[in-house]
């Protein structure tokens, strides 16, 4: 008997207006798995996270949490959903205003009812699990580097145990050591929760770092999905010219696939 995926979209639409961001995503992300989307900006990344979260509404089609359809649900259904979920923020998101042991217990405090004492031990536990510790706890986040605060934000994200984590260009802003420091976390973490990932980003190299499975999108439909040790041979000439960087190519230059399939 094959194992129900944990997230199942099928057919998703979204736009805005008259621009049509979604136009039919299809996509499995097994249990326990780590999928990663890559594609170009503009292309849908950002919106297809936010349909999954629930932060956006998708227009048509089914998005399914272990078997739970998430579109159109309840607020009640959808609160439960969102206990699953753990988010790393493109920017980090952190709270300016709120020492860094806080910002990590938040959802402890907030959305667990947890209570403060209990939410700081916790929250000093997951700081040590992304190579921080005490020392920074009672610090503000003004006061950390760039990658110090996305380790912060990495904590956060795992401190409920979430069944799911969803990570929204996690090497953004950072140079290419501490990305790849930050990389490792999230395998590590991810690995150690047992969760199923979710992640978009247009670094190739987090890509192939983070990922189990890798899907494309390109002008709001996946156009390739597969285990992330295929993405070299993926036979899709769009995956091809993304994965290489290269400037001509069917995503730069649609005509030219068109004159290939004439």
């Amino acid at each position: 008997m094959t194992m129900r995926p944990k997230i199942e979209m099928r057919g998703v639409t979204k736009s805005f207006g008259t621009k049509h961001v979604l136009q039919g995503v299809d996509l499995d992300i097994p249990v326990g798995s780590s999928m990663v989307i890559i594609g170009g900006s503009g292309t849908g990344k950002s919106v297809t996270l936010k349909c999954v979260l629930g932060l956006l509404q998708a227009d048509s089609g089914s998005i399914k949490v272990d078997g739970v359809e998430v579109v159109g649900a309840s607020t009640r259904t959808r609160e439960e959903m969102m206990k699953k979920f753990g988010m790393l923020f493109q920017g980090g998101a952190l709270f300016d205003s709120l020492p860094i042991w806080y910002n990590v217990a938040f959802g402890l405090i907030h959305g667990k009812d947890v209570s403060k004492k209990e939410a700081r031990h916790l929250a000093i536990e997951k700081l040590e699990q992304v190579g921080m510790g005490e020392t920074i706890a009672d610090l503000y986040p003004a006061e950390l580097s760039g990658g110090m605060q996305k380790r912060v934000s990495l904590a956060r994200a795992i401190a409920t145990n979430p069944e799911i984590i969803f990570f929204d260009e996690p090497t953004t802003g950072l140079d290419p050591i501490m990305a790849d420091v930050i990389n490792d976390l999230i395998v590590q973490c991810v690995k150690d929760l047992g969760a199923t990932a979710l992640t978009i980003t247009h670094d190739m190299a987090s890509a192939r770092k983070i990922a189990d499975h890798v899907a494309m999108i390109h002008q709001g439909k996946i156009i390739w999905t597969g285990p992330v040790a295929d993405l070299d041979q993926s036979g899709s000439p769009y995956v091809d010219q993304f994965i290489n960087g290269r400037a001509s190519g069917p995503i730069t230059d649609p005509q030219s696939e068109l004159l290939k399939s004439a």
